[in-house]
């Protein structure tokens, strides 16, 4: 260490400001269950706190801290709360917190063999377990990235790089009307214009079903268009439904056309009975997208790319500029050649995100992760009992991987409430007084064009007493 360097701390400066930045996070995880789900500020409000210039001289680190736990943390959503349902909750365990920590403190290049061979020795293992899990053959490839979206527009970036080389105009893409937006989002961003994109719809259990798309398959390649890419639903994020995998596989193998699985919401299920069940035919997908920061329980960011066909990654996204020929490997890919992967994928700087997942895993073992899956489960079903055994609520999806969908049908007085524009004014009003209070939080939806109220339980720290009190909130609760 540099002794006249400015930016450098002693060992015992960083040790304590360091135990400080643990405590504070370690405080606030224990008290989570006493704090809002939510709280929100205004624009002018968080300007009002925040906005200062920057200083030229160092800072009190106590005052500062104080600052962002008051004015910054306070003003978010509790992702990890036991009473935050909306959207998707995110419960990370602490040994993801301290690999992230970990990561950054080291400044870990994960991009090279060179630069970091441990970690990109991580990234295989942990790749590895992924495959197996879901039923992916060994020499399948694979990365991890930033989540879902990047993982989809890399998926269908490597698939048309690898069906054409370039861009076709006549290419078509099908999905499902329940499908992510991410998934359309990668299709406008590779310029797929949006008259081959082929939304179709789903049926009445949120699945799409797979002569639907052998049809639109058939009458495209009738006009002389190319059918190209498929994205089957690995537990859509509205509903949960998981569409029927051997099916789309069937019809996929019989054109000629990709199938790509957008696992990310509910893929991790597969690690217990009742969710390999439902991913039945994963394993015959082309490409598949997952997300560890949902039932992996790691911190963001942790997305994941996995391509059933060895080297493609490599093949569509590899180049090698001379100023990074040091790192560069050459020869044919087998289980002892190095991996760079920066020649997977868009980023050359990327952090060792395997690296949380690898800690967590060694650390509790896959045992309490089986456990919280189920777990979330049982507390879906839960839930759609406590609605259908009574007036005040109607199910609206039924539990699946963790969500329900329903909404209440009574007015402050019990009386029942008829017509669309009344049901959707009263289950809004529930979704923002529940935000505003503090005690909890869930999203909406629409479910067939209806606005629908959506439990997503899935964080480790909720518990049946938290999912029955929010039904017992929204019970009582006037809607006004």
């Amino acid at each position: 260490m540099r002794a006249d360097n400015p930016l450098e701390l002693s060992p015992a400066a960083m040790r304590d400001l360091g135990h400080r930045v643990v405590d504070l996070l370690v405080d606030r995880i224990a008290t989570l269950d006493s704090q809002p789900a939510w709280r929100g500020g205004s624009r002018t409000a968080l300007e009002a706190r925040l906005r200062t210039a920057p200083p030229e001289r160092p800072g009190d680190f106590d005052e500062i801290l104080r600052t962002l736990r008051d004015d910054v943390l306070e003003f978010s959503a509790r992702v990890d709360h036991p009473r935050f349902l909306g959207f998707v909750p995110g419960s990370p365990t602490w040994p993801g917190v301290l690999a992230d920590f970990i990561a950054s403190g080291c400044n870990v290049f994960a991009g090279s063999w060179l630069g970091g061979s441990g970690p990109a020795e991580i990234e295989l293992v942990v790749l590895d377990w992924f495959k197996d899990w879901l039923g992916l053959p060994a020499d399948a490839t694979g990365l991890f990235t930033s989540g879902g979206s990047a993982a989809t527009l890399l998926a269908l970036a490597c698939a048309r790089q690898l069906r054409f080389g370039a861009h076709d105009p006549g290419a078509v893409i099908y999905l499902s009307s329940e499908c992510h937006s991410s998934v359309e989002r990668a299709a406008r961003i590779l310029g797929f214009h949006a008259d081959r994109i082929r939304k179709l719809a789903a049926g009445d259990d949120f699945r799409l079903d797979a002569s639907a798309l052998d049809a639109a398959i058939r009458s495209d390649r009738a006009a002389g268009l190319t059918p190209f890419l498929s994205v089957a639903n690995g537990g859509s994020t509205s509903t949960g439904a998981v569409d029927p995998l051997p099916g789309f596989a069937d019809v996929c193998r019989a054109h000629g056309v990709w199938l790509h699985v957008d696992a990310a919401y509910g893929g991790f299920a597969a690690l217990t009975p009742r969710g390999r069940a439902v991913f039945a035919g994963i394993e015959r997908a082309d490409s598949l997208t997952l997300d560890p920061h949902k039932w992996l329980f790691q911190p963001f960011e942790a997305g994941c790319l996995l391509v059933r066909e060895p080297g493609a990654l490599e093949a569509a996204f590899r180049i090698q500029p001379e100023y990074l020929q040091d790192a560069a490997i050459t020869g044919a890919p087998d289980r002892t050649r190095p991996v760079n992967f920066m020649d997977r994928g868009l980023q050359l700087t990327r952090s060792p995100r395997a690296l949380k997942v690898w800690l967590s895993v060694r650390f509790f073992g896959l045992e309490p992760f089986r456990a919280a899956i189920d777990h979330a489960f049982d507390l879906a079903l839960a839930a759609q009992a406590r609605i259908l055994d009574g007036e005040t609520f109607e199910i609206l999806s039924p539990a699946s991987l963790g969500i329900v969908c329903f909404r209440r049908v009574t007015d402050g007085a019990g009386r029942r409430v008829t017509g669309e524009p009344a049901l959707e004014r009263i289950n809004a009003e529930l979704v923002r007084k529940l935000a505003d209070s503090g005690y909890g939080l869930i999203s909406s939806t629409r479910v067939r064009g209806r606005y629908a109220l959506r439990f997503c339980i899935m964080g480790h720290r909720t518990g049946a007493t938290d999912v029955l009190g929010l039904l017992d909130w929204l019970e009582a609760a006037d809607p006004g």
